[in-house]
Parts: structure tokens; sequence; C-alpha cells
């Protein structure tokens, strides 16, 4: 059985001509309906959408939980023993020949900037601060909250949800598709990695299937992200002076976004996507990405400086040995409802927190593992997955305990005053920006922070729209029909801006948990599928047999 030849040649019907040339209809066409659908039904029935996305949520998260944390716990010890397996690892995505395209820095910068950047400038403030006020260790009354005593766990939790599980979902699906796109000459769309499992049947109605699921699960999944982004962009012009126009107050004196300016925001973010990815990949994405990188230098060496520089490097190295000393334990344990105060509430916390995070992260991935497989060809498996799991999750680290750990800092000190613990989450970045520093210089500081978080949202969007072309196009990644290209930049910002009148943020949350479900099984399977195509490899090679077909993709 293993050492039947593979199958290099996986037929998918796309138009030869017409408004959809180069496309595949079945999943265009219908990717295309069921996102239009949801922006219609979130815009005109908002209140609906909100109760019917809301239940389905909490179905979701309750029932599912066991779900989600055993499948990315599945991830993280595929990746690591697939890297580690001496004979696999040194596997190259690509022949024997194959070097990569791109340098360690820019395979690095494009890769951070699409799969975590937005998220880092929001969270690594908030996190910290929200586990440093409430975690599970305060929960069942081992810590103290917003003490001292709390900042361990904080940070247990904050790399917990930010560290090797994240980029454990991202690296399984790029190597997934990298492997029999570049070693097997199969399409590099979600369902060639399936290939093993499914064989020719892809080709068909499953196939399409799919990449429907994972084309609805980039959509909500990058909404998630953008909307995040644009909240703190609006807090970001609202701090360099833009007017009070960007937010609206309501009867009782709560500030939200202004649906002015959230329209204003994703018009400004997706005008700029669709031009970079009228580009392609090999530049306005590249050069786009070396500048997050170099601006995300800046920011860091700026808190290494004016920061809390030693209470941050504290927390860094502390932080790392209590979160792989974690691992084993946070990997597995599920807490339920058990009818007790504690055993509600951690299955409340997990729910809100890890589960959504492992819910967010799935939906992100075909997104980032389509990206991931795109910049990585001729890379060595072992590389790829160090590369996608260890230097993201590091770099993460980093940025959260300069400055999260600046933020807890200035709070356990006084010198904030709770102004930053207090503050809404797209806030608390610039108020923070605001305690250490005074007039001109936090202006000057503010305005860096708007431009690297405008360069990677409209990073983040223009790679978004690329990769859903790319699946939609049967794995083609070369330049895409422009009216494609502005429908998914327009659908983008309509999802974003349709599920926030729905409910706001939580609407689309709820929907992206939603969309991840499904792609969740995908990916399951994904992993499963490329434990047969390697273990079959080793056979074949094992008896003398071709396991390298790239010469098919230059054939068909």
């Amino acid at each position: 059985m293993f050492r039947k030849p593979p199958i290099t040649n996986l037929l998918i019907r796309v138009a030869q001509s017409g408004f959809y040339q180069g496309f595949s209809k079945d999943v265009t066409i219908t990717a295309k309906l069921l996102v239009g659908a949801l922006i219609l039904w979130a815009i005109a029935f908002p209140e609906n959408a909100a109760s019917v996305l809301g239940q389905l949520n909490s179905l979701i998260l309750s029932g599912f939980n066991y779900w989600y944390i055993y499948a990315m716990a599945f991830f993280v010890i595929l990746c690591s023993a697939i890297a580690l397996w001496p004979k696999v690892g040194k596997l190259r995505l690509g022949a024997d020949d194959d070097r990569p395209e791109f340098s360690n820095f820019s395979w690095f910068s494009m890769m951070f900037g699409a799969g975590i950047g937005i998220g880092m400038l929001t969270f690594a403030t908030a996190e910290p601060m929200y586990h440093f006020a409430k975690n599970p260790s305060t929960i069942v009354g081992l810590t103290e909250g917003s003490t001292a005593g709390n900042v361990r766990d904080a940070y247990i939790w904050s790399f917990t949800h930010w560290g090797l599980a994240a980029w454990a979902a991202y690296a399984i699906v790029g190597l997934a598709l990298g492997y029999h796109a570049y070693r097997r000459g199969l399409p590099l769309t979600i369902r060639s990695s399936l290939a093993p499992l499914f064989g020719n049947k892809l080709s068909g109605k499953i196939g399409h299937a799919i990449d429907v699921v994972a084309v609805v699960a980039t959509v909500l999944g990058i909404s998630q992200t953008l909307g995040f982004g644009v909240d703190q962009f609006i807090s970001g012009l609202s701090t360099i002076g833009l007017g009070d126009w960007l937010y609206s107050v309501d009867a009782e004196g709560n500030k939200t976004s202004s649906m002015t300016g959230i329209m204003v925001a994703l018009i400004i973010i997706m005008g700029g996507s669709t031009l970079s990815a009228f580009s392609g990949v090999g530049k306005g994405i590249k050069w786009l990405s070396n500048i997050n990188m170099v601006l995300s230098f800046v920011v860091l060496i700026f808190f290494l400086m004016f920061g809390s520089t030693f209470f941050g490097l504290s927390s860094l190295f502390v932080g790392i040995w209590d979160y792989l000393a974690s691992i084993p334990a946070n990997m597995f344990t599920v807490w339920t409802k058990d009818g007790t105060d504690s055993g509600d509430a951690l299955a409340s916390w997990q729910g809100a927190w890890t589960v959504f995070y492992w819910a967010w992260w799935i939906a992100f991935a075909p997104f980032v593992g389509v990206f991931l497989a795109r910049i990585s060809k001729g890379r060595t498996i072992r590389e790829y997955i160090f590369g996608a799991m260890l230097i993201p999750s590091v770099m993460c680290f980093i940025w959260f305990a300069m400055v999260g750990g600046t933020a807890i800092d200035l709070e356990l000190s006084g010198v904030a005053e709770g102004a930053i613990a207090s503050a809404p989450q797209a806030d608390k970045l610039f108020v923070m920006l605001n305690v250490i520093l005074d007039g001109n210089m936090a202006y000057l500081m503010s305005l860096v922070v708007v431009i690297l978080l405008l360069t990677y949202l409209i990073t983040t969007a223009d790679s978004a729209v690329l990769i859903i072309n790319t699946i939609n196009a049967a794995g083609d990644d070369g330049p895409k029909s422009r009216p494609h290209i502005l429908f998914w930049g327009v659908a983008l910002c309509l999802v974003v801006g349709g599920l926030i009148i729905a409910g706001g943020l939580s609407a689309i949350q709820t929907a992206m948990v939603i969309g991840a479900l499904p792609f969740s099984l995908v990916m399951v399977l994904m992993g499963v599928s490329l434990i047969v195509a390697v273990y079959s490899d080793l056979q074949r090679e094992k008896h003398g047999l071709q396991t390298i077909y790239v010469e098919d993709a230059e054939t068909k």
C-alpha cells in the first residue's frame, strides 16, 4: 500500500474563458454567495444575526472545547515530531537542488507580518494586563489578581496563547500544502494536502467543499484580525489628533468607534491592500513586510531603552521557563462546568480565552498556511518548522515581555495610577506611551505605532486577498484578474463593517469561532494525510523508488 505511486496530477476544473477565466466556478461562486449572504444578513437583520450567532457560539464553545484543545495539541506534537525525525527533517520542500526564493529576513518578515503582527500590537499590552488581573490561578485562589505574585501566571497564559500552539496550527497547513505542491507537483490549494486520503475524489465535490470551507474560514479569520486592528487604528488616529468624529458616545457615556470612523479606517486599509495585492507577493507584500519588521524593531528598541527593561527581561526568561514547564498540563487540560463556583468559572474562562484563541488560529490557518507554503519552497522541513514555529514564538514572547511587562510594572509601581489597566483594549498601548513620555515625544511615538499598525493591516489584508484568489484559482498563484481582487477586498471590508453593525467586535468573534469549526476537521485530516505521505515516501525511498515528482508540475 505505502509503496504505491502517489497522486501527482489532481485535475481541478477551471473556466477557460469569460469573467471567471482561470478560476474554479464551483469554489469561487459558492464562496462568494456564502460570504455575500453573511454580509446581507448582518447588515439587513443585525439583531437576528447577533442572536443566532451568539447561540451557535455558546454551543460550540461549550460542546467542542475538548475537540479544540486536543486538536491543537495534535498539531504541536506532530510538527515537533516531524522536525526532530532525522530522515524527514532533512527533506526539502521541492527538488533536492531547489533553494529558497526569499532571504531569511524577507521570509521571516512576510511570515510574521501576515501571521500575527496586528494581534501583537493590540495584545502585547492588553493580554498580560488581563491575565495579571485574572487567570485560572486567581480563580482557584492560588494567587491574587493585580499583585506581584500573579505576574508569572499572567505570562504563562500569555505565552500559551501566542506561542508554539498558534504557530503549529499555521505550520501544519503550510507544511502539508508545501509537501504535496513542491514534492508531488499538486496545485497549491487546500484540497491537495488530502490527496493521500481521498485520492482523485478531490477533483469533484469533496475537493470543492474543502476549498470553500477554507475560503470562508479565511474571510472570517481575517475579519477577526482586521476588526481588532481597525479598533486600535481608530484609537491611534484619535491619539494623534484627527478629531472626535472617530468615536460615538451612548446615553450611558460609553465611548465606541463611530460607524464613520470604522468605514474611513476600512477604506484606507482596503484601498492600500488592494493596490499592494495588484503587485503580488514579490513586490508590494515583500516590501511592506520588510518595512513592518524594521518599524517593529524600532518600537521594540524604544521599550528596551525607555520601558521597564529589567522587569521585562525578567518576565521574558522566567516566563519562557514557566511556559515550557506548563505545556504538558495546559496542552491537554479541559475544564468543564461542574456546578461549583470555581469549576464553572474555570470553564467560562477557558472558553473565553483558550478555546477562543484556538478557534482564531484555526480560522487564520488556511490563509497563513497557504502563504507560508507560497514563500517557503526550497527550504528543508526542519528549517521550515523551526522557522515557522520557534522564531515567531520567541518574537511574540519578547514583545509581550517588554511591552506588557512595562505596562504591568507601571501599574505595580503606581506610576500609571490605574490609567493603563482601566483603558479599553485598543487604547492601552497609546495610554502607556503617554504615561512613559511627555508631549511631542509621546505624539511622535504614537505616530510611529499608527504607521506600523497601518502597514501590518495592509500586509495582512492584501496577503489574504491573494491567498483567497489562489485557492479559488485551483492553486494558481500567478497574477489574478483585478475584478476578483477588488471583490474580495470589498467583501472583507463589508464583512468587518457588517458584523460590527450586528454586534461589534463580539459578533466578529462569534462568526469566526463558527467558521473555524469545519476547517478544524480539515486541519486534523491534513495532519493525518501528512503522516501517511511522509511514511509512504520513506518506504518508497527504502526500496529505491521515486519520491519527488516536481517535473509533473512543469508539464501540466
